[in-house]
């Protein structure tokens, strides 16, 4: 029996989809998309057979209209299913594909945008259906070989300077109090000043709180200190044999330490501890060695993935109508999507 859901973060079979996904991370929960709170989150699910497909999006009104857009979480998102995407079949896919676009036509949505999971590969759900563009490259460490294998992978500088950060002393903790948590945000929030960060990764106190103690995935937040003091701190999700590094932030005064890389190397002994597949590290701004934080990533492995976003414009009329109110032009700007909302 084929059947078409359209979920809220609160409906029970949103986990229940999810749970039973071939491959799913944190990003597609119905936990991580509750922290949201100025979108309505939404789980469409197209049932064929006895398979399904799974697509989780965010809901915004289009400022001063009565027109809607869908856009994804902060992270890696995209479409998942209980079977691999190459074994997905084509009747499955038209099906998902004209059910959504009916949901699409009857509610006023103009656009969709998401983020699509590096590791999760569901780009055959694209086929004549938007636009795939390729981001950047993005690093994860193979849990799957050897440690010891792992750590040969590690730039020779990665393995010196972290023997040295042991020797002087650093050490990494999994942080266990509220005290902790605070102790982080405030070396994250001053991270962000620093790197002069765009305003979206300052989110607020409640949502690290909210974050590390929900109930859909597993997290750690990892400190590294120093005669008892926190020098830096990363959080890491795990769910479904991926672990993410997630957020993270180093104090200004130990920064020529680079006790981050003490703390992926633990997190990355931690997912050898737990059987996981992958640590996955994410990208840089361009996925090329001359941006700095993609150079530091892949420093520790040279496994690659790519990041991609899909775009789809629903009603092309009313989008050019609406870049045209915005002020924007269709030809200018790059790839920033929707373009209507470009400030």
């Amino acid at each position: 029996m084929n059947k078409f859901y359209i979920l809220n973060q609160n409906d029970k079979l949103w986990s229940k989809f999810i749970m039973k996904s071939k491959q799913y991370d944190f990003y597609h929960t119905s936990c991580y998309h509750g922290i949201e709170q100025k979108f309505a989150p939404i789980l469409f699910v197209a049932s064929f057979d006895d398979d399904f497909i799974a697509f989780p999006f965010l809901s915004r009104r289009i400022n001063d209209t009565n027109y809607f857009d869908f856009t994804s979480v902060y992270g890696y998102c995209g479409p998942i299913s209980n079977k691999s995407f190459e074994n997905v079949s084509k009747e499955h896919i038209t099906y998902f594909q004209n059910q959504f676009n009916t949901y699409l036509n009857e509610n006023c949505i103009v656009s969709v945008f998401s983020s699509l999971h590096p590791i999760i590969n569901g780009i055959q759900l694209f086929n004549n259906f938007g636009k795939v563009e390729d981001i950047n490259k993005t690093v994860a460490i193979d849990l799957s070989i050897c440690p010891d294998e792992q750590r040969k992978l590690y730039r020779k500088s990665n393995r010196s300077e972290i023997n040295q950060l042991r020797r002087k002393g650093f050490d990494v903790l999994v942080a266990t109090t509220d005290e902790d948590i605070e102790d982080f945000i405030k070396i994250y929030y001053d991270t962000m000043i620093r790197v002069n960060a765009k305003q979206d990764y300052f989110f607020n106190k409640n949502y690290f709180f909210q974050f590390l103690k929900n109930r859909c995935f597993e997290t750690k937040l990892l400190l590294a200190r120093k005669d008892n003091q926190i020098s830096a701190g990363a959080i890491f999700t795990i769910t479904n044999k991926i672990m993410q590094y997630h957020l993270a932030g180093t104090k200004e005064e130990f920064i020529k330490d680079a006790p981050m890389k003490l703390i992926i190397d633990e997190a990355r002994l931690i997912g050898n501890e737990l059987k996981l597949d992958y640590l996955h590290l994410g990208g840089g701004v361009g996925g090329s060695d001359e941006d700095p934080l993609f150079r530091f990533k892949s420093g520790f492995s040279s496994s690659r993935f790519m990041y991609r976003t899909w775009h789809y414009i629903v009603n092309q009329e009313i989008y050019n109508e609406l870049v045209n109110l915005s002020g924007a032009r269709l030809n200018e700007n790059g790839n920033y999507f929707p373009l209507y909302r470009l400030s």
